[in-house]
């Protein structure tokens, strides 16, 4: 197992590579195969442990689920929408807090008792987000300090109702939740949202045959009879792993890369509009869908990056790119603002406190506050020895700015392999 990976400084970045399949859509495409009654081939499929955990929960369900790394294909054979079995141990969810969150949805409307757990980092993580609503939809939850951390105990139920919420955060994780358990539902299941967050898992309903209704920031979702497969899913690149690429051939001198097959929904690609705005020459070309996500070949070369101000209605579509927008900032130049990030206060590790402090070490000076960073720049970065602290986004993001300054160490560096496997192996790659 890698622990720590030296990082050096690069020249340029120069080459071709494909980014892994989307997280996201790789945990949702399991999740709905599982509970249909034909079965699904999965093309893309991002290997990473975290969607590993998500197919090792339903194998204990019950569901007949083969795959292989080497093609990046899995082979799912659902049992419908009530087939799911009684698991006989704990569901182990591992690092992944979308297994965690989406499961406890689906697991709310079964008949049978169920526990889901993961590991420490996750068990941290307050969870009242995703209780409250299933609880007000019928679901019998229980949970340790005093109902608000995992493990969740899951009571059997024999029919959920549908309910109309409005979300006092802007989460896809919370949203898609709802939406799943509104699957078994009584009635519609209405959810709003005070930005509009991520659809990934609309559009993954809808391949499936759902009846979804989507008016601004409202989404509504009458329950099916049962759920009618695609017979194969092709998961795009992930444009938040893309991210980090787009980030170092902007800051890098001598740098020309394109990255194939990235998703561009337009509620993902939040970062790519900040980064023009910032400057950086992005081109998209060969733009197609891929099913009901659309995709294109990204081209990104060296640019001159400016100072830009991240109001909080934009966060909810780039959350998870704040980190290495961070870095991108540091090497922009003027003051560049990013408000609204308080949610990431609430991660494990508080990822708004660690990016700043790691980032520090490096040389960096940054204001934070409990909701926003203020970055003055260009700044010069020093080496040093940055821990990820287990967080595979902190990880990378410092990876990021050891090549683009004056190179680092970073310890616990196996964690990319939570989210992104390959991405060591693309840095050597496109290193020059």
């Amino acid at each position: 197992m890698m622990e720590q990976y030296q990082v050096k400084a690069a020249k340029g970045l120069q080459g071709v590579i494909d980014v892994p399949g989307d997280k996201s859509i790789s945990h949702r495409a399991i999740m709905l195969s599982c509970l249909a009654n034909e079965p699904v081939v999965i093309k893309n499929f991002l290997f990473s442990k975290n969607c590993l955990s998500t197919i090792e929960c339903f194998r204990k369900l019950g569901i007949v689920i083969s795959y292989s790394k080497d093609s990046g294909t899995v082979w799912v054979a659902g049992n419908g929408l009530n087939g799911l079995q009684e698991p006989d141990d704990i569901l182990e969810a591992g690092n992944s807090g979308t297994t965690i969150k989406l499961m406890t949805g689906i697991l709310a409307c079964q008949d049978f008792f169920s526990v889901i757990t993961g590991a420490n980092d996750i068990r941290q993580q307050p969870v009242p987000q995703i209780i409250d609503p299933l609880t007000k939809m019928g679901a019998k939850l229980y949970c340790r300090a005093k109902n608000r951390k995992i493990p969740i105990a899951v009571l059997p139920v024999s029919q959920l109702r549908g309910a109309d919420f409005i979300t006092d955060v802007d989460s896809a994780q919370v949203k898609s939740t709802i939406l799943l358990a509104g699957l078994y539902a009584l009635g519609p299941t209405r959810v709003t949202e005070l930005h509009r967050s991520r659809d990934h898992t609309e559009r993954m309903l809808e391949s499936f045959g759902v009846d979804i209704a989507v008016n601004g920031l409202t989404v509504t979702l009458y329950p099916p009879e049962k759920l009618i497969a695609p017979a194969e899913i092709f998961v795009p690149g992930d444009i938040s792993s893309a991210a980090y690429w787009i980030v170092a051939a902007s800051i890098i001198p001598n740098s020309c890369i394109t990255l194939t097959n990235v998703g561009i929904n337009s509620t993902r690609t939040g970062v790519i509009d900040v980064l023009r705005q910032m400057g950086a020459r992005i081109e998209m070309k060969n733009q197609r869908f891929f099913g009901h996500e659309e995709v294109a070949d990204i081209t990104v070369s060296t640019a001159p990056l400016h100072s830009v101000v991240i109001q909080k209605e934009q966060i909810s579509q780039l959350i998870d790119e704040i980190p290495v927008l961070v870095v991108a900032a540091l090497f922009a130049e003027g003051t560049t603002c990013i408000d609204g990030v308080y949610e990431l206060h609430v991660k494990d590790p508080d990822r708004l406190s660690t990016v700043a402090g790691e980032l520090t070490k490096l040389g960096a000076k940054l204001i934070v506050n409990e909701d926003s960073f203020i970055i003055e720049g260009p700044q010069q970065l020093v080496y040093a020895v940055c821990d990820s602290r287990y967080d595979h986004r902190i990880a990378m993001a410092m990876a990021i700015a050891g090549l683009a300054s004056k190179g680092t160490k970073i310890h616990e560096a196996e964690c990319v392999q939570n989210a992104y496997p390959l991405f060591f192996n693309h840095l050597e790659k496109l290193s020059v």
